[in-house]
């Protein structure tokens, strides 16, 4: 049975992979900063799982307490999940962004090296560190961030390349394309938009939804980082997306004829946020080539999975905040 330690576990991608894991026959330890937020946000929580332990610690605060809950478990894999990830926010206090995505994050890394049990780390990082980019870019794409969020990730990318070819630090760098599925935070846009929709709310649609995005279900994203946990290359990074290419204004519109309603009646056009790349697509070849993986969820399958999950837990997911709200 593999021990698994889940950084991050009560985000969206955390949870989701928690359930994978424990699927997959898995022991997961998972920490977070909050605690765990209503069961309809905890993909985990929706099956009867055993052999999974929740902490509540606090990257920022409670680095002491992680590694020794490190040292007591002494997992094979750590999975690491957690960061300030809105994109957008980050303009507003960038000081936080740096903070838990670069400082504590490189100080739980120097924890990491040392840990002589440890088979793998699985750094969870993101393609806005390349920018606005035209084409499918490869994994050795060149680093160009145009935002606080994107910056503070870029740096904790660079300082594991020097770990692992100063200490042979076993890491490897998953970057996935626009992931969504049921579970999702609803200041998202797909569970946001379908929620909007269902409550005769109008949705902002910044710049008009002319960027482009590649959307991947979660539980492809799950199986992908699983087979980079198990069995990817020291050192390395792996692309997860598909080659389907939708703006955001497309995806609103597909949502919308799902859901039976009038594009004009619940979008409301706004201005554009400051730094948002236009576009990024990821070359997913490597994962492909090395791993044998394949996405299997379509994005309409997806979109459909989404739509009932939201009517299913309607009541609960309609009495949440759903807004983001910065937690320092």
């Amino acid at each position: 049975m593999e021990k698994i330690f889940v950084i991050g576990s009560n985000s969206f991608s955390g949870a989701s992979f928690v359930d994978f894991a424990l699927q997959n026959g898995g022991q997961v330890i998972g920490t977070s900063r909050s605690a765990e937020p209503i069961d309809a946000l905890l993909p985990y929580k929706w099956r009867d799982h055993h052999n999974f332990v929740f902490h509540q610690l606090d990257l920022n605060k409670d680095l002491h307490e992680i590694e020794g809950l490190l040292q007591s478990v002494k997992p094979n894999y750590v999975v690491n999940f957690a960061a300030q990830s809105m994109v957008g926010e980050s303009w507003r206090s960038p000081a936080d962004w740096f903070m838990t995505n670069v400082v504590s994050t490189v100080k739980l890394h120097d924890i990491l090296r040392k840990c002589a049990f440890l088979n793998r780390y699985v750094h969870v990082s993101t393609p806005e560190v390349y920018g606005s980019c035209s084409g499918f870019v490869k994994e050795d794409f060149p680093f160009n961030p145009s935002t606080p969020y994107a910056v503070s990730r870029a740096a904790a990318d660079m300082s594991l390349r020097t770990f692992h070819s100063s200490y042979n630090f076993p890491v490897v760098t998953t970057r996935a394309a626009n992931v969504y599925g049921p579970g999702q935070q609803l200041y998202r846009i797909i569970p946001r938009t379908i929620l909007f929709i269902l409550l005769g709310k109008r949705l902002q649609l910044h710049g008009g939804g002319v960027s482009t995005r590649s959307f991947i279900h979660m539980a492809d994203v799950s199986d992908a980082t699983w087979r980079i946990m198990l069995s990817g290359h020291n050192g390395g990074t792996y692309h997860i997306s598909t080659s389907e290419v939708v703006s955001i204004r497309e995806l609103v519109e597909r949502i919308c004829k799902k859901l039976g309603v009038n594009f004009d009646d619940h979008v409301e056009m706004v201005g554009e946020r400051m730094g948002k790349d236009s576009a990024y697509h990821l070359d997913s070849s490597k994962v492909r080539t090395e791993l044998g993986w394949a996405e299997r969820v379509t994005l309409d399958q997806g979109l459909d999975e989404c739509i009932s999950w939201i009517k299913k837990h309607f009541e609960p997911l309609k009495a949440s905040n759903y807004d983001y709200t910065h937690k320092p």
